[in-house]
């Protein structure tokens, strides 16, 4: 009978915060709602909204100021 690893042997190093987070637009209300639900997030340690939220602002960004 053979055997399956099923976890890896070391701890895995990720980097983070490789990307600076997406800064509003100024004068922006949609920006500006964006950026404070992260700051928000970001003080409760929520890193998963804060992603959430920077895509919602690059999306914004992209869709909208480009």
């Amino acid at each position: 009978m053979t055997t399956t690893q099923t976890r890896q042997d070391g701890a895995v190093d990720l980097p983070h915060g490789m990307q600076p987070d997406p800064n509003p637009v100024p004068g922006c209300v949609s920006c500006d709602h964006i950026a404070t639900d992260r700051d928000r997030a970001k003080a409760n340690g929520d890193a998963s909204a804060v992603s959430d939220c920077n895509v919602r602002l690059n999306r914004h960004s992209r869709d909208v100021h480009a």
